[in-house]
């Protein structure tokens, strides 16, 4: 007969290496530095955020996507290993205490900790040869009345665009061609809001926040058709860094395309391209060509950027019965030296920052789950920092869990069971006899803690 009566069970012992890798870090201390709430409606509402928050991005690292799951981790004897845990409903009025400010403190603490990552565990790997940072944004549903901000925007399900209302967050990551993309920045926006509201500065940020991180060669920033505008390539020249943005078709672009000579056009072979075993070619009509252009020319003069202006073209397959073939055109504008082939794979590989919404959707970003937008706000914050915790603490473990999905990560290495004794006064924790991922959990334990106890980051 099932009994929820020992005190002495820990549901996810993987939380013990996982937060002190974030207190080395410095976690705790960079909230106690930068996240000041001050006037609250309700008294003892903003005391000590370093611990409140610390709370939720346990909880959020064990599973949890709204505020009542944050009770997992004081469960069983979770609370004798974790002091100062908060119980949900006091972690939700804290969060409900949030103002815009208070969001933006608590971003600038996002940053930081993704530095102190960086350079506590090698996160990134090759980030001083080259680095990609990648803006894109996505619209969560929400539902009710009571949600500020929430408000009808264009999404896409199924290939279709549709209306729906919800709250959309802008988010950048940064990644390396060895490193899987880690978040370096998200912005909660109005449903509404265009893909490309406040994206110049969420750039500008990354970038500065990728400097701090050690990238000391080059960087790329990639986006959309959303961010092809003279603002966000402004960002990057200014910046110090190379760009590759896609551009909505427009008469000046169609003429700069209706230039290539025919003979220009070269296939393109990308990673994982199929060939027919027949006849040694690609099973694939991708061809791509370049040509000088110079955009934004309505604009004034120091806004017009000259650059390479790299076309993609497939057959159209809703025209397969016309006499010559018919082309759709794909271009980008980008200032990356690569070959043409090169760079249009590279800028494809824009795509990786969807894994990265993937990993948030099925983890903390699920839900946003309060009423107050500022609290959302400082949920979604909170839900990156966690995904940079989790890809920090996998790059520990093994070079699989380097690359995992979150999902992978919480199941193999944060939620495993284990029962906590103290024979002579020390605690022990027995963990399952035969766990599969023993070997790599047991690394991951002495990386972080057999040293001795963790110690806050300068």
């Amino acid at each position: 007969m099932p009994r929820f009566d020992d005190e002495n069970l820990v549901s996810c012992a993987g939380l013990v290496p996982v937060m002190a890798l974030a207190e080395q870090a410095g976690l705790s201390e960079l909230i106690s530095s930068k996240v000041a709430v001050g006037s609250v409606r309700v008294k003892s509402a903003g005391v000590n955020p370093a611990g409140k928050i610390t709370s939720i991005v346990a909880g959020m690292a064990a599973g949890a996507d709204c505020i009542d799951d944050l009770d997992v981790v004081r469960s069983g004897g979770m609370g004798r290993l974790f002091g100062g845990v908060y119980a949900p409903a006091t972690l939700g009025q804290f969060l409900r205490e949030f103002t815009h400010g208070h969001a933006l403190q608590l971003a600038s603490v996002a940053r930081a900790h993704l530095v102190g990552l960086v350079t506590t565990t090698g996160l990134l790997p090759g980030i001083g040869t080259r680095a990609f940072v990648d803006i894109d944004s996505l619209l969560r549903p929400v539902y009710g009345h009571a949600k500020q901000g929430a408000s009808f925007g264009h999404t896409k399900i199924a290939g279709r665009q549709v209306l729906r209302k919800g709250l959309s967050p802008l988010a950048t990551s940064i990644s390396t061609e060895h490193g899987a993309p880690v978040v370096a920045g998200i912005r909660l926006r109005a449903g509404r809001a265009g893909s490309g509201k406040g994206a110049a500065t969420m750039v500008a940020e990354a970038i500065r926040t990728a400097r701090a991180a050690g990238a000391a060669g080059e960087i790329l920033v990639r986006g959309d058709s959303a961010y092809g505008n003279s603002v966000v390539v402004g960002a990057c020249v200014r910046a110090g860094a190379r760009f590759s943005v896609a551009l909505t078709k427009n008469r000046a672009v169609s003429r700069a395309i209706a230039t290539i000579p025919a003979d220009a056009w070269t296939p393109v072979h990308y990673p994982g391209a199929v060939v027919d075993p027949d006849t040694g070619q690609l099973i694939s009509d991708a061809h791509v060509a370049e040509v000088p252009f110079t955009a934004f020319g309505s604009k004034a003069k120091k806004h017009q950027v000259t650059a390479r202006l790299i076309v993609r073209r497939v057959r159209d397959r809703a025209k397969t019965d016309e006499l010559f073939p018919v082309w759709r055109h794909h271009p980008f504008f980008t200032d990356n030296t690569e070959p043409t082939a090169d760079a249009d794979i590279t800028h494809r590989a824009h795509a990786i920052i969807e894994t990265v919404f993937a990993d948030l959707i099925d983890g903390p970003l699920a839900h946003l789950p309060s009423g107050r937008f500022a609290a959302n706000a400082a949920w979604a914050t909170c839900a990156a920092m966690t995904h940079n915790l989790l890809r920090a603490a996998g790059t520990l473990t093994s070079p699989r869990h380097a690359v995992a999905r979150g999902a992978t990560l919480r199941r193999q290495i944060v939620t495993v069971p284990a029962r906590l004794a103290r024979p002579q006064r020390r605690r022990v924790l027995h963990l399952p006899t035969h766990w599969p991922w023993a070997q790599q959990w047991t690394r991951l334990w002495n990386h972080v803690l057999a040293t001795g106890p963790p110690a806050a980051a300068a």
